[in-house]
């Protein structure tokens, strides 16, 4: 009897430590989890306190941006929101603009803002050039053999929406800007995609405008 009182008492004291530590992970998760309501706050309001202007005044109301120099940012994964905030805070995305104004957010204020832009509806842009709009196609779909560029429809989806996690949706986006990050990627002044950066830089300036315009038309 004592020899099993012995082990059950081994075992009870075991257990806390096993016990706490389970707890301390779900309270870490709990912690973690975005709140698309404080999201929706901190995209319409900013945080005056901190000098953080709502992200609306250039992103647009529900992440719909009208400038074509500014993405749509609605229905975009969550999980690619928080790291281009993460990225731009630790510059190794750097951008004049966004790098000082994700600096002043804290990692669960970029996830309530990602999971808040998940939720809107994006309004879609158009492409506008009937010229390349084969041309985009086939390199969106089929890529460029020739080059090693593979399909855009490989990672980003035949309708551009992306898989959330991995890929970004893209589909619906204003052609400029992802031409511009297309050419940022090639020039090497966007550094936090090394694949992307391989693929834009076996582009050529006709080919990278042709898909960009292309893509603002995927649905």
């Amino acid at each position: 009897m004592n020899r099993i009182a012995k082990l059950l008492g081994v075992l009870v004291l075991a257990l806390p430590a096993t016990a706490m530590t389970g707890l301390a992970s779900a309270s870490e998760q709990a912690a973690a989890k975005a709140d698309p309501a404080k999201g929706e706050t901190l995209y319409t309001q900013g945080a005056p306190d901190r000098n953080v202007p709502a992200c609306l005044s250039c992103h647009g109301a529900n992440g719909n941006s009208g400038a074509a120099a500014n993405p749509k940012l609605a229905a975009q994964h969550p999980e690619y929101v928080h790291k281009q905030l993460a990225n731009f805070k630790d510059k190794s995305r750097n951008n004049a603009i966004m790098s000082p104004l994700a600096g002043s957010l804290n990692d669960q204020e970029m996830k309530d803002i990602g999971a808040y832009l998940a939720k809107q509806p994006i309004k879609p842009a158009t492409a506008k050039n009937k010229d390349t709009i084969e041309a985009g196609q086939k390199i969106y779909r089929a890529g460029i053999a020739a080059k090693g560029v593979p399909a855009c429809a490989a990672c980003h989806g035949p309708t551009g929406a992306g898989i959330p996690a991995q890929y970004p949706r893209i589909g619906g986006q204003w052609s400029d800007y992802t031409e511009a990050q297309l050419v940022a990627f090639r020039q090497g002044t966007r550094k936090n995609n090394p694949v992307m950066t391989t693929i834009a830089a076996k582009m050529s300036d006709a080919e990278i405008k042709a898909v960009a315009d292309y893509v603002a038309g995927v649905r």
